[in-house]
This record gives C-alpha cells, sequence and structure tokens, in this order.
C-alpha cells in the first residue's frame, strides 16, 4: 500500500495549459458570425484567456462572499449506485456543474442583459465546458473528486484529482497550443455528432470513464498509467472544445428562443 502522502488543496480541473487549450480549439470552430460576435462582447480577451478567469476568481473575498456556494459550479456528485441528478427540477437542490451551465446560457444569450454580466456568464461557459469533460468533476462526493485519493505521480507526492488535472498534461511537456495543434483533428462527422449532444450528455460521458480514472494499483503512478490514460484526457479536451464551439455559435448568433425541456 502506497504510504501517508501529503495532500494538496483541490486543483483546477484541468489546469491552465487544459482549459486554455480547450479555448483555443474552440476559437478554431466557431463560425464566423459567432467570431464576430465574440469580439463585439469580448474585445481583445481570447477563449484561452477567458477560460481561467473562473479559477482565479475563487481566491476573491468579494466574489466568495458573493457566490458562497459559487465552487459547487465546478462539479456534479452522486452516489455510485445513482445517476447523476441531471433533471431534478428541483429549484432548491444544490448549485452544480449542470444548473451553472444552463443559467449562464441564458445569461449570454439574453441579449438585453448587461455586457458585463454577459462576460462573466461566457468566461463560465468557457470554463465549465472544460470541467464537464474530466471524469473526476462527475464523482461520488466521497473523495472530494479524488482529492483524498493520495498517490505518487513519479514519485511525487500528489492525489489523484491533481493527476487528471494537471499532470497528465503535463507529462506531454506541450504549450496549451501545442497540445490544441496536436490534438484538434476531428471529422467532420465528429464535429456534428458531438455539438449535438446536450450538456447532460457531456456529463454522464464523463460519469461512465470514472471507474478507469481509480485503476491504481498500488498508488504509484507513472508511464504505465499514463500511456494508459492520455488518449483519454486528448479526446475529452477535444469534444470540450469542438462543443463549446457549437454552445457559442447557438448562442451568440441564433435568434433567442423560448426553450423546451432541459439540457
Amino acid at each position: 500500500m502506497l504510504p501517508s502522502l501529503l495532500l494538496i488543496g483541490a486543483a483546477q480541473a484541468w489546469g491552465p495549459t487544459g482549459h486554455r487549450a480547450v479555448g483555443h480549439i474552440a476559437e478554431r470552430h466557431l463560425s464566423p458570425p459567432a467570431r464576430a460576435a465574440l469580439e463585439a462582447l469580448m474585445g481583445p480577451e481570447s477563449l484561452a484567456r477567458a477560460s481561467t478567469w473562473p479559477d482565479e476568481i475563487r481566491s476573491d473575498p468579494a466574489w466568495r462572499a458573493r457566490e458562497p456556494d459559487g465552487w459547487r459550479q465546478h462539479f456534479i456528485n452522486a452516489p455510485r449506485d445513482q445517476p447523476l441528478p441531471l433533471d431534478s427540477g428541483d429549484p432548491e437542490a444544490p448549485t452544480d456543474i449542470h444548473r451553472a451551465i444552463q443559467r449562464y446560457e441564458a445569461v449570454l444569450a439574453d441579449r438585453s442583459a448587461p455586457a458585463d454580466d454577459r462576460r462573466v456568464a461566457l468566461r463560465w461557459l468557457v470554463h465549465l465546458a472544460g470541467d464537464a469533460h474530466q471524469p473526476l468533476h462527475t464523482g461520488t462526493g466521497e473523495d472530494r473528486g479524488a482529492n483524498r485519493v493520495t498517490v505518487a505521480w513519479f514519485d511525487e507526492k500528489t492525489n489523484l484529482h491533481t493527476v487528471w488535472d494537471e499532470r497528465l498534461i503535463q507529462h506531454t511537456e506541450l504549450s496549451y497550443t501545442e497540445l490544441a495543434d496536436f490534438i484538434d483533428h476531428p471529422t467532420a462527422e465528429q464535429i456534428t455528432t458531438w455539438q449535438a449532444a446536450p450538456v447532460s450528455e457531456w456529463l454522464t460521458e464523463s460519469r461512465a470513464l470514472l471507474p478507469a480514472c481509480y485503476e491504481i494499483g498500488d498508488g504509484w503512478l507513472s508511464y504505465d498509467y499514463a500511456f494508459a490514460h492520455s488518449p483519454t484526457v486528448e479526446r475529452r479536451l477535444l469534444q470540450a472544445g469542438v462543443r463549446l464551439a457549437g454552445q457559442l455559435d447557438r448562442l451568440l448568433v441564433e435568434p433567442p428562443r423560448r426553450r423546451r425541456g432541459r439540457r
């Protein structure tokens, strides 16, 4: 068994490199009208830059006072033997990533909303698209998304959540633009299929990948674990970027309309 190791605090989903790669990929797949609408709203702020804002703002005392449970927006939990609570319909249910995405979609799509509110909503949507594709953000809550699962990554003391957020990506030694260049080669069929999937499907896909993340043996992780799971990381980052582009095409360009059902 792995000896007791020092746990670090909750990590950022995908870390800055992963989130920026998602934003960079999304910009590449925007339609011309969506790109124009994005520039009109955000000015020179790229989606890569916007992607890390929700993690950065968590250190702001004013934000914590205004959104005391805002940290819950980054994930969704359910017991191992139960499906994710995607369609509870309960307005008093705890905030989670699914409810947060729905809320920010509505703000961004509202052309009459203040521009500052729409910019904040867009930053959140860029970030949460990445979070939704990280399997450990759809956990059981028992181990805080594997933040409490102690492991060694190439003999470095850490936890399993950090391995998925950052270490698997850092292992490639690529910048976010290089990472995007390496993985951004979806087929036309993949783009169509991925962008047609509702947000609930993004999350259930992540949940289905969760068991494999915990296949850690004695907890000493290195090349074998990286080889086994790097393709999953790359696919999820690519899916997140492509789907985010489709999401923004719809929210920034299509006329507002009455929503039917829940996404």
